[in-house]
């Protein structure tokens, strides 16, 4: 079959970067972001956070091509912050949601598990 094998949609080749930073030269506080083996998952989600700074005029991402498993995210910015700035604030963002989100779940989980045992 031509299909690529399944691997290749996760496992970064060694020697990639995972995250990769290409100034824009045209326009004043843009960049773009390529973010190697991740799909819409992740580009919707970087970028609905992104757009939750004030700082951030325009945010946005796309897959190239289908068989390509990379998104570029395209970020700009008011000169009161940085794309590199920005990026690393959403991440940073996001990482702090879903630790608080495993926590939640766990706590739900261990309160379910303790009703279980006193037979509710």
């Amino acid at each position: 079959m031509n299909a690529p094998d399944r691997y290749e949609r996760f496992v970064v080749p060694e020697g990639t970067k995972k995250v990769s930073y290409e100034r824009d030269t045209k326009i004043v506080n843009a960049a773009s972001f390529t973010i190697e083996r991740e799909d819409h998952t992740i580009g919707n989600i970087v970028r609905m956070q992104l757009h939750k700074d004030p700082n951030v005029l325009f945010a946005g991402y796309k897959l190239p091509h289908p068989l390509q498993y990379k998104i570029i995210v395209r970020i700009h910015t008011t000169s009161q912050s940085s794309p590199t700035q920005a990026y690393t604030q959403a991440v940073n963002d996001l990482d702090k949601e879903l630790e608080y989100l495993k926590q939640a779940f766990e706590d739900e989980k261990n309160r379910y598990e303790e009703r279980a045992k006193q037979g509710f």
